[in-house]
């Protein structure tokens, strides 16, 4: 089955052929860094990661280019409040970034691009715009693209001209000769960063950055330009006037958006104050844990985060690894057969939800039937099948980011992490457990069930067997 994908620009579902066989060229537009990376920029990256690992894995060689936009108002506006210079206040936000992302086990992309980096290219870009008339400067140093010179304005997103353009930041005024013109290159203020330009000093406007920086790196085609939704007007609009009024080349052949977030059924935004910033995230949970949840959503589908799912999927691979590591302790004796038939069964019907756009929910539908397996498996004590099954979702799986961790390694870090939150350590619980099996030598089966009762509160479950209590953490 031949890899499809829900193309935004064509509002349907095409095969993926890519400009040049065994070849894709692909750009996502990353983080303004005006302030530190939240939830939904780790979506957006963890997205266009899994869609290029998986590209990768059905044998495409893929040239990846993710972006740093490193000048912007909102960066200028916060460096001024907090009275430090914008380049290094960016500096440093991308250096804290890049860390967050890396620690998310997200691939670095073949080009981090950053705007500051590709003045140059910008200026020319405009320059060749006005010389074809599809831009224009103003008396006061402005230089804004004329939407009127390209008829197609606006049938990426389905707007009309003629209507009131909202959700576009906002423009200075003079000068434009139409509402819908947006700035191609900005003025700047006595006290702004600035570069010198024919225009006079001034910065670039935010939609030329990605225009400029996806051609320097990957020409004048795209196969594959990927964003949030957020972004399809007026950014992903602009982009395309702007490239293909310079080039008269179709400037990207697929068009990919992953959804918005929201936090319990409202839209994650600043003034709202319910942002979940991306270091805590990666500080609160296991980075496994933040992949597994954010990628059992379908990507096109807005994603709504509610109290718990985050624990929830922790839950999950604890069980998972529990299951590893008992794999592991059974069969030391047994090695992974290559090319068996479980290896290729998982594998088959990995890409046949992965060629279905990227269908996650279905490929963790997948995971969990074989998870159900594998319990069965080993309760049946067959253990090649088990070391080949467990083998086998550790190779697949790795596409997404999972199961990349030593099976101990995981379970002391989430045993750990809530006989913590519960106030408790490993010492105390033994010494429960041992004073719970005098009681219970002794008859005193009351007090012993309250032992018991007092484990449960503090998140403790106790599993007794004829030769000995073991224990567990509830991770709820």
């Amino acid at each position: 089955m031949a890899l499809k994908v829900y193309n935004v620009l064509t509002k349907k579902k095409e095969e993926f052929r890519p400009e040049n066989r065994g070849k894709v060229k692909m750009y996502a537009c990353g983080i303004t860094v005006s302030d530190h990376a939240h939830i939904g920029h780790a979506y957006q990256a963890i997205v266009f990661d899994m869609i290029r690992k998986y590209l990768e894995y059905i044998g495409y060689r893929v040239v990846y280019v993710r972006n740093y936009t490193d000048v912007d108002d909102k960066i200028i506006d916060k460096a001024r409040e907090l009275k430090v210079d914008p380049r290094e206040y960016a500096e440093k936000l991308i250096h804290k970034t890049d860390h967050e992302l890396y620690e998310l086990e997200i691939k670095p992309p073949s080009v981090l691009a950053r705007a500051t980096e590709c003045i140059d290219e910008m200026i020319e870009f405009i320059e060749k715009l006005i010389s074809k008339g599809h831009a224009y400067a103003t008396d006061t140093g402005d230089v804004y693209f004329d939407v009127k010179t390209f008829p197609r304005y606006g049938q990426f997103s389905n707007r009309d001209l003629n209507e009131s353009v909202s959700g576009v930041r906002k423009e200075i005024e003079p000068g434009k000769r139409n509402e819908q013109d947006f700035a191609l290159w900005k003025r700047a203020g006595s006290d702004e960063i600035y570069w010198e330009s024919p225009w006079g000093r001034g910065r670039p406007g935010w939609h030329i950055e990605c225009s400029a920086m996806s051609i320097k790196y990957l020409g004048e085609t795209l196969d594959i330009h990927g964003g949030g939704q957020e972004l399809l007007f007026p950014h992903h609009e602009n982009e395309i006037a702007q490239s293909e009024a310079l080039t008269g080349k179709q400037f990207a052949r697929y068009w990919l958006h992953n959804g918005l977030v929201y936090i319990d059924g409202q839209k994650m935004s600043k003034s709202l104050g319910n942002s979940i910033l991306l270091e805590t995230m990666i500080k609160d949970y296991n980075k496994e844990a933040i992949r597994l949840m954010l990628l059992q959503n379908n990507y096109r589908s807005n994603l709504n985060l509610l109290p718990g799912m985050f624990e929830k999927a922790e839950a999950k691979l604890y069980h998972i690894y529990q299951l590893f590591r008992q794999v592991d302790k059974l069969g030391r004796k047994y090695l992974f057969i290559e090319n068996n038939e479980i290896l290729q069964k998982i594998d088959q019907d990995f890409q046949t939800a992965m060629n279905n756009d990227f269908n996650t929910p279905v490929v963790f539908a997948n995971l969990f039937y074989y998870i159900k397996e594998l319990e069965k498996i080993i309760k049946e004590e067959r253990i090649q099948e088990a070391v080949n099954l467990k083998e086998s979702l550790i190779r697949i799986y790795g596409v997404l980011g999972l199961f990349q961790q030593e099976p101990n390694d995981y379970i002391i870090e989430i045993k750990d992490k809530y006989l913590a939150k519960n106030n408790i350590d490993s010492k105390e619980v033994r010494k429960l457990i041992a004073e719970r099996k005098k009681l219970k030598e002794n008859n005193e089966f009351e007090q012993a069930d309250q032992i018991r009762e007092q484990l449960l509160q503090k998140g403790i479950v106790l599993k007794d067997s004829k030769e000995k209590t073991d224990w567990d953490v509830l991770i709820k």
